[in-house]
């Protein structure tokens, strides 16, 4: 993880016109914050300056009036959530959040943290400490959208799953920890499998498409022990132009973030063949570790929001495997009105629908919906694990007697053999005769036609006549 965003832009004024009275403070918009130099892996939010939440019904809201924080909480009623609460908040479900940590202060997370851990080396054994100098309010902000609790029956910002347990598992970003980052990560998966999380949330991106081994094994471990894992796309605005790992990883659903009007986010959001759903990302309300709210852009916000809707259909129906929490949030998705294919690079399958996803009557599968698994990934693309190399034995070993030598007579090498005169001397014989023969026949003829052309000579001079 990198040392982060350094710097930021200015507030648009349009933005800043949307801000939400709060006891005569404001919840700030979110601010944009210039992308980093160089990235490792990065948590995906954009956050806004932090302002402080009043924990009593502030002056001038009257009497039935929503709370200010509820009433910002916009995906509430958006995408389903609070028909959804009419049939389970998420009790018996546990949603680890592996991230910078959940602060210990927030009156919203009372009761809601089961336990946690520190992987990065420099947070507390509960992983309640928050790691980091620059992303300490990540892990509260992502925790908040998952299973925040409010500051009172009908007040306070509520999460996702208010009923559902949280893990806080500490890991620190960039220079703030000394452990290697892939080692951090890996650690944390198995032991939140380990200790109870059926859904686990990663709200960060290395903005590079391959991993490190170790996470083969350690995200295998979470599937084989039927956990959900969601993972966000990652941001524009932070410099990630296309899903990176943990987010290619085969076998997690992967979450891509749109604005209020269910459009891609161009800032909050990225693309990728391996988004699998879409939620909000702009606009969030998120409780820092102290206690105080922010509004924040990010597909770091979208995962919790989805990991929550998980915990939803768990616990509607504990039943159901991984592979089948997943697919009833897939396939009860709205369309997005911009996706030009299903899944589509910028929405996945649709934008999620949290009523939908618990309620609706949705066939069972038999494998992950999401198409190549892990375990056959590893199979075609990693190489094969070489066998230990043979040890020397500490015991004499028995060799088979070898088998005998074929016999071969001892005799000269001028004799002839069956084969060398059946093969060699006979034809070479014939044929050396039939040559004789025929170049006897030929000086013969020869001489004969010579004999022929020659002119013949009178054996005695012919006879003279002489007339008296």
């Amino acid at each position: 993880m990198n040392a982060r965003r350094a710097g930021r832009v200015a507030v648009s004024a349009a933005a800043i016109a949307m801000t939400v009275a709060l006891g005569g403070a404001s919840i700030a918009p979110a601010v944009d914050e210039a992308p980093p130099g160089a990235t490792a892996p990065v948590a995906a939010p954009v956050p806004s300056a932090v302002v402080p939440s009043p924990r009593v019904s502030s002056p001038g809201v009257g009497a039935g009036a929503e709370d200010p924080a509820r009433a910002a909480e916009y995906w509430l009623d958006e995408y389903g959530i609070r028909t959804a609460w009419q049939t389970t908040r998420g009790k018996g479900s546990t949603i680890a959040i592996i991230d910078t940590g959940i602060g210990r202060s927030p009156v919203e997370f009372a009761g809601a943290v089961a336990g946690g851990a520190d992987f990065s080396g420099v947070g507390a054994s509960d992983g309640r400490l928050p790691v980091g100098a620059v992303d300490s309010n990540h892990g509260s902000w992502v925790a908040s959208l998952a299973a925040s609790r409010g500051t009172g029956t009908d007040t306070g910002m509520i999460g996702v799953a208010p009923q559902a347990q949280l893990l806080s598992i500490s890991i620190g970003f960039g220079a703030s920890s000394s452990v290697p980052f892939v080692e951090q990560v890996a650690s944390a998966m198995r032991w939140a499998v380990d200790n109870g999380a059926d859904i686990i949330d990663l709200s960060f991106t290395t903005n590079t498409l391959s991993w490190d081994q170790s996470w083969d094994s350690a995200f295998q471990y979470a599937f084989d022990h039927d956990v959900v894992v969601i993972v966000a796309a990652g941001n524009k605005g932070s410099g990630t132009d296309e899903v990176g790992a943990p987010a290619t990883i085969p076998g997690v659903l992967t979450v891509g973030g749109v604005n209020r009007a269910g459009q891609a986010s161009e800032e909050a959001s990225t693309q990728g063949i391996t988004i699998g759903i879409s939620a909000p990302s702009e606009e969030l309300l998120g409780v820092s570790a102290d206690g105080q709210l922010v509004v924040w852009n990010g597909t770091s916000g979208a995962a919790p929001i989805v990991a929550g809707i998980a915990a939803l259909v768990r616990s509607a129906h504990p039943e159901l495997d991984a592979d089948n929490v997943i697919n009833r949030i897939i396939r009860t998705a709205r369309p997005a009105a911009a996706a030009t294919a299903s899944p589509d690079p910028k929405y996945g399958y649709g934008l999620v629908d949290a009523a939908a996803a618990v309620s609706a009557n949705v066939a069972s599968v038999s494998s992950s919906p999401l198409g190549m698994t892990l375990k056959d990934w590893v199979r075609l693309y990693r190489r094969a694990d070489v066998d230990p190399a043979p040890q020397p034995s500490s015991s004499p070993v028995t060799l088979p007697d070898l088998p005998a030598a074929d016999r071969v007579d001892a005799r000269s090498p001028l004799l002839p053999t069956a084969d060398t005169l059946r093969y060699g001397t006979v034809p070479l014989m014939a044929g050396t005769l039939a040559a004789i023969l025929v170049a006897l026949g030929v000086t013969a003829a020869a001489r004969r036609i010579r004999s022929e052309r020659a002119p013949r000579t009178p054996s005695r001079p012919p006879k003279e006549y002489f007339h008296l």
